[in-house]
């Protein structure tokens, strides 16, 4: 930041503040406009904390006294990465509860982590460092908005593809507010091309279609909050994530394998400390038969094939133990049946894909399917002898 400049005796901070405060007066009284980003993308050598903390607060103070009702974004150094700074001083400013902080991720945030190493070991180690840097923040109890992040949609950039599984599996389970970029699907102008293509875009050349119909898909479910604040649909419950495909594993019936649809659609799922994971508010739990075999619903849910822990640095394998003893992870076959199969792509191996096994245990508050009632879950025209399947089930529920 070139704080010590002047422009006709107006110094480069003041023409700032002004500028805030011409828009923030500009659209007072606008309900569609709900926030103000004070700066984008703070970068270069003068970038220092202690000129964040000066011209922030006064940025803030600026727009809070213009537009008492606009939410105030306040946005990182580092081309937005960095609020680690944060952790141990906060802001001082005399106004609270509208204070947003924002941080920008994508793939080439980390170079070319993704395209070069393990999918699974990238990932852990770069949502270490997002929580670090930013992350924290939402432990502390303030909201952090990734402002910014895409994918090129042409489905060819292998560290984007990489990256994308990843940052949704981790904005399904922080439950942060997100902003694309972008919807653009060409310029007039830009970089001195004309008609330039943006690949970022979710629309075409012509802004007439969806550049990429599967990634509107994948980040669906992220376009609702899983929980609040003000989100109480329905009892805390567990929603089983699926990021690759933006679906969440259903249930239809007993005598019907786990398949992904719609998350609006999911069952409220529990997740016990003894790492087991149920239908919440019934005996079922979810278990392991062979390898390549459906997944399955059982009630006698000791035993070694109905614990799931979480294993990988990604923490997205859901792992349990076969009926032969072999560890098996869950995963998804061509018709996306919920299956189990041999753990891949866990470490070392940096041409691996392993996103038919990530998954996330989600919390959520978001209304779900109702628990469906016995003769939907279990049809009695499946059993030999009625009479005896509804006395078994009896004695059971």
């Amino acid at each position: 930041m070139a704080m010590a400049s002047s422009v006709t005796n107006i110094s480069i901070q003041g023409v700032w503040i002004t500028g805030l405060t011409r828009m923030a007066s500009m659209f007072n009284g606008v309900p569609n406009v709900v926030g103000m980003s004070l700066r984008n993308e703070l970068r270069g050598p003068k970038q220092n904390v202690n000129d964040w903390y000066r011209y922030m607060q006064k940025g803030a103070e600026a727009v809070h006294s213009a537009n008492p009702d606009v939410i105030v974004i306040l946005s990182g150094l580092n081309y937005d990465k960095d609020l680690s700074f944060l952790r141990n001083r906060p802001v001082n400013l005399t106004f609270s509860g509208k204070i947003v902080f924002e941080a920008h991720w994508y793939a080439f945030t980390d170079g070319e982590a993704w395209k070069n190493g393990n999918s699974n070991q990238v990932c852990g180690r770069v949502v270490d460092n997002m929580m670090r840097m930013s992350g924290f923040l939402l432990d502390q109890g303030w909201p952090l908005f990734v402002s910014e992040f895409g994918v090129d949609q042409r489905g060819t950039n292998v560290n984007d593809n990489r990256y994308l599984g990843c940052f949704l599996g981790v904005a399904a389970e922080l439950d942060f507010d997100w902003a694309l970029w972008t919807l653009v699907g060409s310029y007039y102008l830009r970089q001195g091309v004309l008609g330039m293509n943006e690949y970022y875009g979710v629309l075409d050349w012509n802004w007439c279609e969806a550049r990429n119909s599967t990634f509107l898909q994948q980040i669906s479910a992220l376009q609702s909050p899983f929980r609040g604040p003000g989100l109480s649909e329905a009892n805390p419950h567990k929603v089983i994530f699926h990021p690759s495909t933006g679906l969440c594993v259903l249930m239809k019936s007993l005598f019907e394998p786990l398949r992904l649809g719609p998350c609006s659609e999911s069952e409220s799922w529990n997740y016990t400390p003894q790492k087991i994971i149920s239908v919440k508010g019934t005996y079922f739990c979810l278990q392991t038969d062979d390898l390549a075999k459906p997944a399955k619903l059982g009630i006698i849910c000791t035993d070694s094939n109905s614990k799931w822990e979480t294993i990988s640095d990604s923490k997205m394998h859901l792992s349990s133990k076969a009926s032969n003893g072999t560890t098996v992870c869950l995963d998804v076959d061509s018709s996306n049946t919920i299956v189990t199969n041999v753990c891949k792509c866990l470490s070392k191996d940096n041409a691996c894909d392993p996103e038919s096994q990530w998954f996330k245990l989600v919390n959520s508050t978001r209304s779900s399917t109702m628990i469906k009632p016995l003769s939907q879950m279990i049809p009695t025209h499946q059993f030999p002898i009625k009479g005896f399947s509804w006395k078994f089930l009896g004695s059971v529920l």
